[in-house]
Parts: C-alpha cells; sequence; structure tokens
C-alpha cells in the first residue's frame, strides 16, 4: 500500500466506522459505548482508484493518570501516529467542540504530520452549527462528511491525493497475499496480547491485569524468517452463560471469524489453571474449522511442579483433542520471553503439516499394508472392503476412500487408518478428514475397458 493514513480523535466520534467505510468490511467492531477501539488496528483502504493503508486509533482522552488504561490506550495511538503520512482528525459535528477536541488538536499538531480535519455524522444537507466551531482548531475548515451514510467521501478522497505517489508497489501486495495468517485465541487473561507483544519485539497491544482488554480482532503485519505473517490478536473468549452484554457477543464472533480465516491458531492456556473447560470449547472449534492447532502453555515461569503439570496438561490433551492427536503443547513465558523459538517452530512445523500433500501411489501402497495388517471388520456376513484411497485437498489433509459398503464402516475403523495416517506421513497434530465413497476402484474400471 502506498501511504499511511491514521484516524484519530476522542472517543466515539465515528473512528471506527469510517475505517470500516474505508477498508470496505466490517473489521473494526462499532457500538454506542465510548471506547470500544483499544488496540489500533490496520486495513487496506480504498477512495476511487486511491489505495493506502488505513490505521484506526483508540480515542484519545484529556486526562490521562500515569500508569492508568486512558495514558496506556494513547501509547498505543502515539506509536500509530509515528507511522502517518497524514493524520485524519474526526470531530462529532452534532455534539459540538470539546474540550477533549481542542487538547488532542494541540498534541497532533506536535506530530509535524499533515492533517485533515473531518467533522462526521454530517447526515442533512444543513451543516451543524458545531462545524463553524471547529474551524477554531486551526486546521482549516473542516470537511463535512457521514461515515455510517458515505457522504462526503469524494471530498475526501480529493484530500487524501495529494499524498498519494504515483503508484503504489505491486510487491507488497502480493506479499500480502502469500502471508501466514496465524490467529492467537484463548480465554480472558491468559497473555495473548502479551505473546503477541513478545513475538515482535515491540509493545504493540495494550495489555495489562485487567481481563478483556483486546475487545476486536486485530491484525497485525510482521515477518518470520523472511516469511510474511499476518498475527492477529482476538478478545478471550469466555463460557457462552457469561456472555451477556452486546459488545461481547460481537467480540466473541470477530474471534471466531478470525479462526475461521487462520491457517493456524495458537491457543493460549494459562498453565497455573490449564485446560478450563472453555479452553477444550475453543480448541474444538479449531478443529472444527480445520484449522492448524498449536497449545502454548503460558505463564510457565511460574509452575512449581513442572513435570506434573506437563504430565496432566499431555493426559488431558490427549483424552479431549484425540482427534488431532499429537497437538504440540509448548510451555512459554510471554512477560520473561521464554519458549518463542520454540513456538514458533512448531507452528510452522504444524503448517507444513497442514499443507502436506501425499501421491496416490502412496496412499495406496499405504492402505493395502494397513488392510492386511488389521482387516476391516465383517458386516452382513460380509468382509468391508477398501477399494481405493486418494487425498482430494490439503489445509486440512482431506482424503477420499471408496469402500464397497461404506454406510458400515465402524468409525473406529476410521480412527485407526487416521491413526496410521499421522504415523505414515507425519501428520500429528492436524485435522484429518475422510470421505468414504461407495465406488469399484477406478483403475479396475479403466482395465475393464481396455
Amino acid at each position: 500500500m502506498a501511504f499511511t493514513v491514521v484516524i484519530a480523535g476522542r472517543p466515539n466520534v465515528g473512528k471506527s466506522t469510517l475505517f470500516n467505510r474505508l477498508v470496505g468490511k466490517q473489521m473494526a467492531l462499532v457500538h454506542d459505548e465510548p471506547g470500544v477501539t483499544r488496540d489500533w488496528r490496520e486495513g487496506e483502504g480504498h477512495l476511487y482508484d486511491l489505495a493506502f493503508r488505513v490505521i484506526d486509533t483508540a480515542g484519545l482522552e484529556a486526562v490521562r493518570p500515569k500508569g492508568s488504561y486512558s495514558a496506556r490506550t494513547a501509547k498505543q495511538t502515539q506509536d500509530a501516529l509515528k507511522q502517518a503520512d497524514v493524520i485524519l482528525l474526526i470531530v462529532d459535528a452534532r455534539e459540538g467542540l470539546m474540550h477533549d477536541d481542542e487538547t488532542i488538536a494541540r498534541e497532533l499538531r506536535k506530530t509535524g504530520k499533515p492533517i485533515v480535519l473531518l467533522g462526521n455524522k454530517c447526515e442533512s444537507d444543513t451543516l451543524p452549527p458545531a462545524m463553524q466551531e471547529a474551524a477554531g482548531l486551526g486546521f482549516g475548515d473542516p470537511l463535512p462528511i457521514s461515515a455510517a451514510h458515505g457522504d462526503g467521501m469524494m471530498d475526501l478522497f480529493e484530500a487524501l491525493s495529494k499524498y498519494a505517489p504515483v503508484k503504489s508497489p505491486e510487491e507488497e501486495k502480493e506479499a500480502e497475499e502469500k502471508s501466514l495468517i496465524l490467529a492467537v485465541v484463548g480465554r480472558p487473561n491468559a497473555g495473548k496480547s502479551t505473546l503477541i507483544n513478545r513475538l515482535i519485539g515491540e509493545e504493540r497491544m495494550l495489555t495489562g491485569p485487567e481481563p478483556g482488554l483486546t475487545r476486536d480482532a486485530i491484525p497485525i503485519a510482521w515477518e518470520h524468517h523472511n516469511k510474511p505473517v499476518r498475527l492477529i490478536d482476538t478478545a478471550g473468549m469466555r463460557r457462552r452463560a457469561r456472555v451477556t452484554e452486546d459488545l461481547e457477543r460481537l467480540s466473541v464472533h470477530e474471534t471466531l471469524r478470525a479462526i475461521r480465516l487462520a491457517n493456524a491458531v495458537i491457543l493460549v492456556l494459562d498453565a497455573t489453571q490449564p485446560f478450563d473447560k472453555q479452553d477444550l470449547v475453543i480448541a474444538r472449534h479449531v478443529i472444527e474449522e480445520g484449522r492448524a492447532l498449536i497449545v502454548a502453555l503460558n505463564k510457565w515461569d511460574q509452575v512449581k511442579d513442572k513435570k506434573l503439570v506437563a504430565r496432566q496438561i499431555r493426559e488431558k490433551a490427549e483424552a479431549s483433542l484425540a482427534q488431532v492427536e499429537g497437538v504440540p503443547l509448548v510451555p512459554v513465558s510471554a512477560l520473561e520471553g521464554e519458549g518463542m523459538k520454540d513456538l514458533m517452530r512448531e507452528t510452522m512445523r504444524m503448517v507444513e503439516n497442514w499443507n502436506v500433500r501425499v501421491s496416490t501411489g502412496k496412499l495406496n501402497r499405504w492402505l493395502q499394508d494397513m488392510e492386511e495388517s488389521h482387516p476391516p471388520p465383517i458386516t452382513g456376513g460380509r468382509r468391508l472392503k477398501l477399494r481405493y484411497i486418494t487425498q482430494i485437498k490439503s489445509r486440512p489433509p482431506t482424503f477420499s476412500l471408496w469402500v464397497n459398503k461404506p454406510v458400515d464402516l465402524p468409525e473406529s475403523y476410521l480412527r485407526f487408518l487416521t491413526h496410521g495416517l499421522r504415523a505414515a506421513f507425519k501428520l500429528d497434530g492436524v485435522p484429518i478428514r475422510w470421505q468414504a465413497k461407495k465406488s469399484e476402484n477406478p483403475y479396475e474400471e479403466k482395465k475393464k475397458k481396455r
């Protein structure tokens, strides 16, 4: 993307609504409650034929006691502002100018970056009187827009066009398409954001002792060993019975969407209280979506009897997540920076397994050996016959198996085949899917035609 646009302003003036408008989809949560956005998030923005990188930031507040939540979100916004080629300062044209708007304007002026002033929520033909007040901020007359309805976008296009390079680089778009999408999920306060900050080597995500600081699914561009990675930090998922607020339901929806779009998912557990029921619910959802799963045992530095806890966690995983036999359990301490290399090594190994393609010839030789060592059961007085196997897709590995009576093929025998596949072709830790079909061996059909 050619240049970077950062959206700033006080809480609840419509920053995330404009962000969604520019990226063309519902990437940021929007709610009447102020302060929904807590970490800055980025996307690929478009206005007509103009392409740019756009960053949505948390609302800035004038009063920020040292160490407070507002001070920490302000630090996140300040870090985002450093990347800006141009800043869009939004004010609420219906409410009028507030003290916070004036304070934020002074703060943004110190960045030395170009600033475009927008008066949001101008839905009618008659401009609100507050638009005149906004001109007093010193950035010229504000552009009247309605982020919700798309009014004023041509004026915004003209204002941004002067900051756009002649051409946007194609290489960056291609690299983004080839990125590994890696979602980080777990219960509230398990250490997801701290883990991401440790991986990328900067305080990118807002962290603290308060549970639920991350409310949105935040994608972050990163590189691991020269491979582009899109990390997605997600909101903590509590048990459904405890989710009562509309905003939290939206957060959970975004987390589930992030899992669905990911290639691999790191489930962060609190090792001091691992595999809560909700952890297993999340893990099973990842498996059902067919994603590669890696379990990070965070806060490992706080575990006293490490051997005992490791054995208990492994036994629980084997009993509860049998469908992904061999899922890696990696002890880490996001706070201390321990285990990060091991975590990414196991992640890349799982992604490789998830992408595996096995030739049809190898599969059928393997199937013959499996059938000879452990024949299928007899049903209706006749033994089941396994005719043929082929891999129809990867991501996750999916196999078609031709059987003379597929409806009678028991789950226990499919589990036996799954276990054998994992051992023979190094498919441990990833979901394996089957399609049982009734058909003759295609090779035999060809022989008959000859």
